[in-house]
């Protein structure tokens, strides 16, 4: 791993004058790759339910569904089993990132990402080897494991790590290799189904090579600054900081043991406390952003978009590169929302790839339902992909990074941990009912899918327009103030001298600059 001298740039006056590091960078990245695991099984699912030869193993009914040729193309795929191999993960997922929360305040971040690797390699050799449904769904809550542990501890860890003013950027990083999880899955599918026997096994076995990554990657990285503190370790922190930081971060580390030591005495029973009314605003935001990004849609699209562009009239090649097209243009929003998440700030991305998403997703469903039960022309099919397109790069600038960063950096630290794993608890709660029902809504709705979701993105964008306060580049240790001044959250808050302070040192910081 790099040193912690070489300095690209300097942050402001409210990073404590810390710089932007090679070292930070390099640390950040690593810890970042946690989303391979989570992309790779999001883009590998739907490609592989759509190989004929997984089918033939495992879901023969399906295949005897696809040969009638009286068959409603909506409703070919439409299979509790089926579906339940996809969205078991997410069940156990979830009851993972709920322990996860009591694990990384005992034993930190770095070691739950470490076993979140290790037991997501464990899942993908046996769903490699499977030989009935029983021992996929087994690797499946293997692989659970695996998602919920990582899914809790890298977004912290990351908000933690990086400085106040690129800490958006980092921590979308988290989301970016999501992306390029997505996009090797698809890719990895592709060419996978040309192997017409055992293709979906490489498919599930290849899941080992990220979780590799990001077991080797956590060894090779410290803890946070802010964990070392909380478990007693003031020289390892310093030690930790001085290396991501590049030079003196005294000033900083005291700040993080003032914040933690106010916690202290509050630390314990987090996830009662966050429920009193003093939490009330995190608590919100913990529930309301996984929930909303779920009802956006595009993570069910993300794990059927074979299927589905199957069931709007591609072929099986045709359907797979879409995907991989799909993916990609995922991936380069997501690039270009970690340039700019920290000059434009976060609700304007969230404004703006809303009403983005909502243009597509009414004109997807006007084309499909124009359409009814025909097959589609080319042109049509042609179009549906481009608005599918528009509405994943919609995604991936606003609601796909921005969801693991905003509940990453707002909660005081005497409840991060508990709020973090709500937050991901419920982002794999609704991930598995979203799973486990898109296929028989399809079959019913058909194109009336879109238009829930599209609603849906509409709810969601004007609550974050009405209650989500700017975050964009306050310090951790200054979040409370901040929701202290929103004109609702407020009433539920008191923020002590220090906290003000701060809030004062970083608006005047960002006035001068």
């Amino acid at each position: 791993m790099a040193g912690g001298g070489f300095t690209l740039d300097r942050g402001p006056a409210d990073d404590y004058g810390g710089k932007l590091t090679a070292s930070v960078i390099v640390t950040c990245l690593m810890a970042a790759s946690g989303g391979l695991i989570f992309g790779y099984d999001i883009g590998i699912s739907g490609g592989v339910t759509a190989m004929e030869s997984f089918l033939k193993q495992f879901f023969p009914g399906i295949l005897r569904r696809m040969e009638a040729s009286q068959s409603d193309e909506y409703c070919v795929y439409d299979s509790q089993l089926l579906t339940a191999f996809t969205s078991s993960l997410y069940v156990a997922g979830l009851a993972a990132s709920l322990v996860a929360g009591r694990l990384t305040r005992a034993m930190g971040r770095q070691k739950v990402m470490l076993f979140g690797g290790a037991t997501f390699f464990v899942g993908s050799i046996i769903n490699a080897a499977a030989v009935n449904v029983e021992m996929l769904i087994l690797g499946r809550i293997l692989l659970g494991f695996g998602v919920g542990f990582t899914n809790q501890a890298t977004p912290v860890y990351l908000a933690e790590t990086a400085p106040a003013r690129w800490r958006g950027a980092f921590t979308a990083g988290f989301q970016l290799f999501i992306a390029v999880g997505v996009v090797v899955a698809n890719l990895t599918n592709y060419g996978a189904s040309h192997v017409r026997a055992w293709g979906w096994r490489l498919s599930l076995g290849l899941a080992a090579v990220p979780a590799a990554a990001i077991f080797l990657f956590s060894l090779l990285i410290p803890d946070t600054p802010s964990s070392l503190v909380a478990r007693g370790r003031i020289d390892d922190a310093r030690e930790a900081l001085r290396r991501v930081r590049g030079g003196d971060a005294d000033a900083e580390l005291r700040a993080i043991e003032r914040a933690v030591r106010d916690s202290a005495e509050m630390a314990q029973g987090a996830f009662r406390r966050i429920a009193t009314r003093r939490y009330r605003p995190y608590l919100v935001m913990a529930v309301a952003i996984p929930l909303f990004q779920q009802l956006t849609g595009v993570i069910v699209i993300a794990f059927f978009s074979p299927v589905l562009f199957r069931t709007v009239g591609f072929g099986s090649d045709t359907a797979l590169i879409s995907a991989v097209i799909l993916g990609v243009v995922n991936l380069v929003s997501l690039l270009v929302s970690s340039i700019v998440v920290d000059r434009y700030g976060r609700k304007l991305l969230f404004m703006t790839g809303g009403a983005q998403m909502i243009l597509s997703q009414v004109a997807v469903a006007w084309i499909l339902g124009d359409a009814g039960q025909a097959a589609l022309s080319r042109g049509h099919a042609v179009a549906v992909l481009v608005l599918l397109c528009t509405y994943s790069a919609g995604f991936g600038w606003s609601w796909g990074p921005l969801s693991w960063i905003i509940p990453g950096e707002i909660f005081p630290v005497e409840v991060r941990s508990a709020g973090q794993s709500i937050s991901v608890a419920v982002n794999l709660g609704v991930t598995f009912l979203q799973a486990q029902i898109f296929l028989a809504m399809l079959c019913r709705f058909k194109a009336g899918t879109f238009v829930y979701y599209a609603a849906w993105v509409g709810v969601m964008t004007a609550f974050v327009a009405v209650f989500l306060p700017e975050t964009r580049g306050v310090p951790l240790e200054a979040m409370p103030a901040l929701w202290a001044r929103h004109w609702y959250w407020r009433r539920f808050l008191a923020t002590n001298g220090i906290t003000e302070q701060m809030m004062r040192h970083y608006h005047n910081n960002k006035l001068v600059s």
